[in-house]
Order: C-alpha cells, then sequence, then structure tokens
C-alpha cells in the first residue's frame, strides 16, 4: 500500500489563531442531550442505567460546557443520523452502517491520514461498506477539525488560457485553493485528476494528496455502443461525502465523513450529464447518431438511458457496488414500511428522494412523505439554512486558504441526498 504524501501545512492567520484561543463551541444543550439518552436507552440495551446515565451526563454538561458519548451512544447516533437523513433514499441498511470512533484524532495530517484509511476499509476491493469515521467534536474553548472537500474523492477543475475548463467545472474553486496552498497539479492535466484533501485542525491547515492506489475507478464502456470506450470516461468507486456536520443530543462533530454506495444515475444523470459538470449528453448522443436538430425526438433523453446503461453495466463488469433507481425506490418504501411498523416516523423530501431519471416510473414518485426531523441528524456544513453541500466561509479561514473554496455538491445529490452522493 502506498501511505498518503507528506501534507503540505499552511500557517494560520493571526485572526484564526485569536480565534483558536477564544470559546469556538457552544455548550451542549441538556434537553437535546437527554432526549437522545432516552432514545438510546428506548431502542437499545444499555450497561448503565437510564437514570444514573441522565444524572451523569448533566453534571457532565455543568462541568465542562458539554459531555462525551460512550462508543455504543456514538454507533447508535451516527447510524440514527443515517436513518434520520430526509434527502436519502438509501437508508434500508442504516442499521449496518460501519462506525470508526477517531474522536482523539484533530491533526489536520492525521485527520488526513484516517481518511484514507477510511477510503480504503470502504472500498474494500469494490464491495462497498456503509461506513463512518468520527473525529474529534467542537468543544467549548476548541473546535474539531473541518475536511473542506465535499466529498474524500473529487476531481479537478483545472482552468485553461481560453477560459474553458478541463475536468469537473464544479470543483474549479476547491482546486484554485489546492494550487494556492501548495498543492502541484499533474504535469499532463487530464479530465480526471483527483485533488488533495484539505484539512483545518489544531495548529493550521494540511493540504495532504489521496494514494492513487487508494482510489478505485471504473472506466465506462457500454454494451452495445464501442465507441463510449473511446471517450476515456470513468468514476470513482466510493463516494464519501465528508463537509457535512454529525449533531448527537447536543454535540457537533464538524468532521464525520460517510458513504454508501452510488446510485447509477447520480453519475449518469447528474455527473457526467449536468451542463455544468461534465456536459457529455450532447457527445453521447452525436455517437448514438440522433438528430439533434429538433427537442422533439427526446434525443437527450435517449442519450441519458445510454449513458446510464453505461454507467450499470461498467461497474457490474468492474465487480464494484451500485444499484439502480428502480431497485433503489423499492428498497425505500420497504425501509418506509419498516421505520412505520417500528412506531417511528420517517422523515423524506419528495424532491430529493425521487431519482432525476425517469422518476414518474419509480414507486417514490406517488406519494407525500413527513418532513420534520428530529434526533441525530447530518448538517449543513456551517449556519443555517444552506444547502447542506454548500459551506460558509468565515474570515479566518478564508485568510488561512485563499482563494476561498466553494464547495458545493448540490447538483450531483439533489435528489438523491447524502447517502453518497
Amino acid at each position: 500500500m502506498t501511505a498518503p504524501r507528506q501534507s503540505m501545512w499552511v500557517v494560520p492567520s493571526p485572526a484564526r489563531q485569536a480565534r483558536a484561543a477564544a470559546p469556538a463551541a457552544p455548550l451542549a444543550d441538556v434537553d437535546e442531550a437527554e432526549d437522545f439518552i432516552r432514545q438510546f436507552h428506548h431502542e437499545q440495551s444499555a450497561d448503565e442505567p437510564l437514570r444514573q446515565r441522565l444524572l451523569a451526563v448533566r453534571a457532565e454538561i455543568r462541568a465542562t460546557g458539554t459531555y462525551r458519548h460512550t462508543a455504543a451512544e456514538l454507533a447508535f447516533g451516527a447510524r440514527v443520523a443515517w436513518r434520520n437523513s430526509a434527502a436519502c433514499i438509501g437508508r434500508l441498511y442504516w442499521a449496518s452502517l460501519r462506525v470508526v470512533d477517531a474522536r482523539e484524532v484533530d491533526d489536520p495530517h492525521e485527520v488526513a491520514e484516517a481518511c484514507v484509511r477510511h477510503v480504503r476499509a470502504a472500498t474494500n476491493r469494490g464491495r462497498i461498506r456503509p461506513m463512518i469515521t468520527v473525529f474529534a467534536p467542537d468543544r467549548p474553548g476548541r473546535r474539531g477539525p473541518r475536511i473542506r472537500n465535499d466529498q474524500l474523492i473529487r476531481y479537478a477543475g483545472h482552468r485553461l488560457d481560453d477560459g474553458s475548463v478541463l475536468g469537473d467545472p464544479q470543483n474549479v474553486a476547491l482546486t484554485d485553493a489546492a494550487v494556492a496552498a501548495g498543492w502541484r497539479a499533474p504535469v499532463q492535466r487530464g479530465a480526471f485528476d483527483v485533488l488533495p484533501l484539505i484539512v483545518s485542525g489544531r495548529g493550521g491547515h494540511a493540504v495532504t494528496e489521496m494514494p492513487p492506489d487508494a482510489v478505485l475507478e471504473v472506466e465506462l464502456s457500454h454494451p452495445e455502443l464501442p465507441a463510449l470506450a473511446g471517450l476515456g470516461l470513468r468514476w470513482h468507486a466510493l463516494p464519501v461525502i465528508s463537509n457535512m456536520r454529525l449533531r448527537i443530543g447536543g454535540v457537533e462533530y464538524p468532521a464525520a465523513p460517510f458513504n454508501g454506495w452510488y446510485m447509477g444515475t447520480e453519475i449518469g444523470a447528474r455527473n457526467l450529464a449536468d451542463r455544468d459538470r461534465y456536459d457529455m449528453i450532447p457527445t453521447v448522443a452525436r455517437l448514438l447518431g440522433l438528430d439533434t436538430s429538433d427537442e422533439t425526438t427526446l434525443w437527450r433523453d435517449r442519450a441519458l438511458v445510454e449513458l446510464n446503461r453505461a454507467v450499470l453495466h461498467s461497474f457490474k463488469a468492474a465487480g464494484v457496488t451500485i444499484t439502480d433507481h428502480h431497485t433503489e425506490s423499492r428498497r425505500f418504501l420497504t425501509h418506509l414500511a419498516r421505520e412505520e411498523k417500528a412506531g417511528r416516523s420517517c422523515p423524506a423530501d419528495w424532491s430529493w428522494i425521487v431519482p432525476p431519471m425517469s422518476g414518474g416510473l419509480t414507486p417514490v414518485f406517488h406519494r407525500y412523505y413527513d418532513t420534520a426531523v428530529s434526533g441525530p441528524q447530518f448538517l449543513p456544513a456551517e449556519g443555517p439554512a444552506r444547502c447542506p453541500f454548500e459551506p460558509v466561509r468565515d474570515a479566518a479561514d478564508k485568510a488561512a486558504v485563499a482563494p476561498p473554496v466553494s464547495l458545493s455538491a448540490h447538483r450531483e445529490v439533489r435528489r438523491n441526498g447524502p447517502k453518497d452522493g
């Protein structure tokens, strides 16, 4: 195995140093903490009596402003956060989420190394494992680490002299930030160059390249259109959301990268198809010999279907876990039925649950859902009422790594949620 390449360090700005010395996290909410502890004891077998645990949590919050979850509470809270994810269609297997407790880790370089280990373990040679790694929480006077990348694996968007972009246009700002922080792009730049991780934490920021042998990629081909393989398209096997906050019982973990596996439309109907991403629909239409002179020929729809066929075909041929939107829609309704049988509300946002392709043909299209979320959950990177994949940037962070990083990934997962992205 190849170890992560040496991190490049960025000296923190005076403003950031001053803020690091000041209280940066609110006190844990006692009511929220108690609600979570009661929920844990209701759904799980606990070694400690409920009343005794509640007294201990209250005392710890009074003394320190926060409290520490037990290992069992952390694992349960992370799994319930996935169960509560209203934007995610793939929650049927929430109880199988593998939880890695890395709460002692807040050094940026060590966070990056743990992220590489997460990628290796979750990839599992193509048999994707749902997994989350939880790093140090925010505490009074000490912020936990932050991962700037919205996913651990992202392709660069290289600005060219003519104003065009080589690679993923969504990641142009993140690419610029990485270069400004010391990352050297490949001499032979391509459309699928993996970006380094940008991590902030105790002592500053670190920029760490992802070892090539840690990133499993699938080259795309089509079962009936050999010319598609000549386009050189590929996509990484593992989608790891990395810039959302995990909130459990009033305690926030700002760095908790997590993954499921891909639903094919996330790649074929969004990443490779969106006009402001790789925009491959016109190219595929030309390979198919379609008449693109009139929208009524539905050439876009036909090209979209074939591109998605290529994604599913290629992942299956490579032995990499993937699911299609029809199967996943049926699985979601199974999950919904199980939650209702257990007496629990199952929050779901229709606009995210319905797939971005052939939505009306799936069973999730034809009903309404509860949207209220309570208890453990994944939240936007910073601040209220924002897209979960577009973090707020503050002045100190802008100074530490410039230019500012825009990490919006909502176009890719708008309808599929933080299951994987």
